[in-house]
């Protein structure tokens, strides 16, 4: 899928409400020099609200984005959903400084949304990417037994053998 494909014209739409539906898949965040994700299937509506002087789109996105663990890197498919008001106003010059407004020239007759579908999927994904078996123990992997295996054997305990030079700073955060 192309940016090509995100440019809405809508000066031969009549006013009112009209929707788009789109498929996202890996090639999309591809074109964006975005290689994070190893598949992507991503459904996305988008409404369009045309009034006579500004537009309202409504991006609403959902579907699942399949990544490398942080952890373990296995793959595993992460759940992605995400939405986004956008109002589109007319001016003299074009002005996208605003996340959530966008001004075009008044002589414009279409709206290119891809880089905004961009944003909203890339950040709807956890900065954290953990696989569900690491959270919940079911995941056997070669990466976990290692860093089990070189876990410390012991916790030392944090009264014993301390610097009494930090037990006086400790003392000062403790006085609050």
């Amino acid at each position: 899928m192309k940016k090509k494909e995100f440019i809405i014209p809508f000066s031969g739409l009549k006013q009112g409400k009209h929707e788009f539906n789109y498929v996202i898949e890996n090639e999309f965040f591809e074109s964006f020099g975005y290689t994070d994700f190893n598949s992507a299937n991503l459904g996305l509506q988008v409404l369009l609200n045309k009034m006579s002087t500004i537009l309202e789109f409504d991006l609403v996105a959902s579907g699942t984005v399949n990544l490398d663990c942080d952890i373990t890197s296995e793959p595993y498919d992460q759940e992605v959903a995400s939405k986004l008001h956008l109002v589109v106003k007319f001016g003299e010059t074009y002005n996208n400084e605003d996340d959530e407004i966008l001004i075009i020239p008044h002589g414009e007759h279409q709206v290119n949304i891809a880089q905004y579908v961009y944003e909203i999927l890339v950040l709807a994904v956890p900065q954290k990417r953990v696989h569900p078996g690491v959270v919940d123990g079911t995941l056997d992997s070669e990466a976990l037994k290692r860093l089990d295996a070189l876990q410390p054997k012991e916790k030392r305990d944090n009264n014993e053998n301390t610097d009494p030079r930090w037990d006086a700073l400790k003392k000062l955060i403790t006085d609050k």
